[in-house]
């Protein structure tokens, strides 16, 4: 069994404000490394959300340091909730300059939900980022011209009775990509109530 070695962190976000977080340590220092965004901030999005702790945990046991956090007002981060994008880019590219400078390895840019679509842009703005793990990622916000471009790996986990994000379109949206994948879980729908499970064991598989 992995031991993961888990601790608070404080992320800062501008110089004045910070974002709460929780780091597994990595095995080394040269380990992958990974910043997990949970959910929507308005809408239950903090870092104790089930799927985010499967996230970061399951990246760990393959192998990663794995940083997930939580928006700005949610929990102990700074500030207001917000669910304006720019906002969101902003609280993710902070939690992705701490794993940066934690891991000498490269960056897995991972999320659910919300969390998922803010993890995708931040390719742009952080070339250290060579894999994608986007669980529910919500159809609309998907720039699939980042999809496309990316010449790293990507694993796409989806729900078969997600009414936000259907099996059927986040394929088409893979179809283009260079080393794109998609895991469907069964009987499960966006909130992941059955089939939570299966989450991690496609990861680690992945990883």
């Amino acid at each position: 069994m992995v031991k993961l070695l888990e601790r608070n962190v404080t992320i800062d976000l501008d110089g004045r404000q910070v974002l709460e977080g929780i780091y597994l340590s990595p095995p080394d220092g040269d380990a992958l490394g990974a910043v997990v965004a949970p959910p929507h901030p308005r809408m239950g999005g903090s870092m104790d959300h089930p799927v985010a702790n499967e996230l970061a945990y399951a990246c760990r046991r393959a192998g990663s340091a794995a940083l997930r956090f939580n928006w700005r007002g949610v929990g102990g981060s700074s500030g207001a909730p917000s669910g304006e994008l720019a906002d969101g880019d902003a609280d993710y590219s902070a939690a992705l300059r701490f794993i940066e400078e934690s891991v000498a390895g490269t960056v897995i840019a991972a999320g659910y939900s919300w969390g998922a679509a803010m993890a995708l842009r931040a390719v742009a703005r952080h070339p250290r980022i060579r894999r994608l793990l986007l669980v529910a990622p919500p159809e609309q916000m998907l720039p699939v011209d980042v999809l496309e471009n990316f010449a790293g790996s990507v694993l796409v986990i989806a729900a078969q009775r997600d009414e936000f994000a259907s099996p059927a379109g986040l394929e088409a949206a893979l179809a283009n990509t260079k080393r794109g994948s998609l895991h469907v879980v069964r009987d499960a729908d966006h909130f992941f109530r059955e089939g939570l499970a299966e989450i991690p064991q496609a990861i680690e598989r992945w990883l």
